[in-house]
């Protein structure tokens, strides 16, 4: 009779760690879904315009399968390992969901898949809370304090690291392929401009604005409508027709974005063809200035083409870890560990594999080449001597002391006159 008395309420807690473990799962699995129904909605069922599903396969496929697996695995997985997969999807989740409904969401108002989008931010904190309640309850109280909270100390450290390394430069990598500039309705760049439309090499319609030339060369100033416009006044002062327009996945453009300036080519190989196709072009006097991820896309793409005269590429840097591995020390490695999984973000998020080195891409430009970079730049922009040693054509290289494509506003008079000197001797042999 005693015996039987003792294991009913240990049948009783039993049932009662079993009840709570199933509900549990329950809430995981549908928060995992609810990420899941946004993923397939994002990248399927509503994608950018001028994209369809087959170019989002490895985006949606390769997120959704984590989900599943998470949601397959998590009831045989020990408490401390439920609590951790929470915790990483559900940031995903937030990330993910709220994203671009917090970014654009304000200005443009809630649209597409905005609402699964908030579902899916909101599945995310739900698996928060989760993760909290079953890290807490299935905290271990085993051995003596000293190593209880040694352990959670270390655990500590180890969840601030692979934020860092891991989860950071994730979450980076798909905000930088899921949100851009909004659009720009109107500009100034110094004089009437005719709005137009072209196709990148790749198919995609781009929208941007054309200055007729006064001096018979043309410039295509890039990337985007907003961020252009004073160096584009500079040029147009000047007499030289200009061209700029919003990159793919930005503005009015088609296409999905990418902060890093993956298939950016395309981009500038269709504004060449636009270019060369007018009757008010001079095919043999087309030059680009392009600005940080610009003057990046601007070399790829005269190792591409033979049909630029001439390249200003002001803040070039980094696009992948290829690049931040151009010069490698024990100090860079923690930059080197972060740029990879970065890397490996984007080529995901991105259905794009990373574009080659720049200093490779240098190697095969013949075009003259006025590389600028800023002694406080950007992420690789001080590669700028490797790029330069790597130029086989006509060569400049300017070091400004200030901050990243700040050459115009920090040093207005000599930029203009080196700049402009430098596309007058290129492209107009003067």
């Amino acid at each position: 009779m005693s015996v039987a008395a003792d294991q009913a309420p240990a049948r009783s807690r039993l049932r009662e760690r079993v009840t709570a473990a199933r509900a549990e799962t329950k809430v995981a699995t549908a928060a995992f879904a609810a990420i899941a129904l946004h993923i397939l909605d994002d990248t399927f069922v509503q994608p950018e315009p001028g994209t369809s599903a087959a170019d989002n396969l490895v985006s949606g496929l390769v997120p959704v399968a984590i989900l599943i697996g998470a949601a397959v695995a998590y009831p045989r997985l020990r408490p401390g390992l439920r609590a951790a997969l929470a915790t990483v999807l559900g940031l995903f989740g937030i990330v993910a969901g709220g994203v671009e409904a917090i970014y654009y969401g304000p200005d443009e108002g809630l649209s597409g898949d905005d609402f699964t989008g908030l579902l899916a931010a909101a599945a995310g904190l739900v698996l928060l809370l989760l993760a909290t309640r079953t890290a807490w309850r299935g905290r271990s109280r085993d051995g003596s304090r000293i190593r209880r909270y040694g352990v959670r100390a270390a655990l500590v450290v180890a969840w601030a690291l692979a934020g860092f390394f891991v989860l950071m430069p994730l979450f980076l990598s798909y905000g930088f392929t899921h949100v851009a500039r909004l659009e720009t309705p109107s500009g100034n760049l110094g004089a009437p401009y005719e709005p137009v439309s072209f196709h990148a090499r790749d198919g995609l319609r781009l929208d941007g604005w054309f200055v007729p030339s006064r001096n018979g060369a043309t410039v295509i100033v890039y990337p985007g409508k907003k961020g252009t416009q004073s160096h584009a006044r500079m040029l147009v002062r000047h007499g030289y027709g200009v061209l700029v327009f919003d990159r793919r996945g930005e503005g009015t453009s088609e296409g999905d974005p990418n902060a890093l300036g993956w298939g950016f080519d395309q981009d500038l190989l269709g504004a060449i063809d636009y270019l060369r196709g007018r009757d008010d072009v001079d095919p043999r006097r087309i030059g680009g200035l392009g600005l940080s991820v610009g003057g990046e896309a601007f070399l790829q793409t005269a190792a591409e083409t033979s049909s630029l005269g001439a390249v200003v590429s002001d803040g070039a840097g980094s696009r992948s870890v290829r690049e931040d591995t151009v010069r490698t020390s024990v100090q860079k490695v923690p930059e080197i560990v972060f740029s990879g999984v970065m890397t490996a973000g984007m080529a995901v998020f991105s259905d794009r594999l990373p574009p080659p080195s720049l200093e490779a891409l240098a190697g095969r430009v013949g075009t003259p080449v006025f590389l600028i970079y800023a002694a406080r730049g950007a992420g690789g922009e001080d590669n700028q001597p490797q790029y330069y040693a790597a130029l086989r054509g006509p060569k400049r290289l300017w070091k400004i002391d200030t901050s990243h494509t700040h050459g115009l506003a920090a040093r207005p008079q000599e930029y203009e006159r080196r700049v402009t000197a430098f596309f007058d001797r290129t492209l107009r042999g003067s």
